[in-house]
């Protein structure tokens, strides 16, 4: 009797064990669950809590207009290209990272070719860093990681820093397609495709809370309507005096 006792003690014991360890798992669960919902609460924050941001709704609309797939297809050089609806990130420093595919159209009986455009923009809107990645003919064309700066702590601000990222951008591709004698006409073209999206990504940069770029910024500013300078008003001249020739008759 005093066995079964202590057999069914122990039995309780192990229950009690047994729901305690559930009950456990369950806290320890729910307490992961609202971790990681914190941490999803806390990047969603941080991703739309930045001062800036890519207007996508203007960025579509200068290609052409978003249909219902969020792609927009024109035209260029002759030939056919369509891009998709960006995918923005926020960056550790403020900023944003802006991924967007392009795809050359090469027909109904033909592959299509694909491009990758990256953008980096700082917190103010200015151009960080660019690269693009071709897939032609089953190869892949990379172009360098293009700075806004020439050397180390070198900056070139504003337009003239996003200027000079593009140029790069497209110099490098080209010279890297060219080398693999890629001869047609909507291949060649595909860098310029590629700044094409660029210039309107670099147009479609917004400054968060109603603040405009600093000068140079990504943006177009408003024109503040500066007069023009108007040129001094010239001196009339003085009236021609005609005398004749030789002396004058003596009265």
């Amino acid at each position: 009797m005093k066995g079964q006792t202590n057999a069914l003690a122990d039995g309780a014991w192990e229950g009690q064990g047994v729901a305690s360890s559930g009950a456990s798992l369950r806290i320890r669960s729910e307490m992961m669950l609202r971790s990681v919902i914190f941490s999803m609460a806390l990047v969603l924050s941080f991703a739309r809590g930045g001062d800036i941001d890519v207007d996508t709704e203007a960025y579509g609309e200068s290609l052409g207009g978003w249909d219902k797939n969020e792609t927009v297809t024109y035209g260029l050089s002759g030939a056919s290209y369509r891009s998709y609806k960006p995918e923005i990130s926020p960056t550790p420093d403020g900023g944003i990272f802006v991924s967007v595919r392009i795809d050359h159209r090469r027909g109904w009986l033909a592959n299509d070719d694909h491009a990758v455009l990256e953008i980096t923009f700082a917190k103010d809107g200015t151009v960080v860093n660019a690269r693009s990645t071709l897939a032609v003919q089953g190869r892949t064309i990379s172009s360098d990681l293009i700075r806004s700066s020439a050397e180390v702590g070198e900056q070139v601000p504003g337009v003239g820093g996003a200027v000079k990222v593009g140029s790069d951008l497209v110099a490098d591709l080209s010279a890297k397609l060219l080398r693999e004698k890629i001869v047609e006409a909507g291949r060649v073209a595909f860098p310029s495709a590629v700044q094409h999206n660029y210039n309107l990504l670099y147009q479609a940069v917004r400054l968060k809370g109603g603040k405009l770029p600093e000068e140079g910024g990504a943006g177009p500013a408003e024109d503040e309507g500066v007069p023009e300078e108007q040129p001094a008003p010239e001196k009339p001249a003085k009236a021609l005096e005609i005398r004749p020739y030789g002396d004058e008759p003596k009265r």
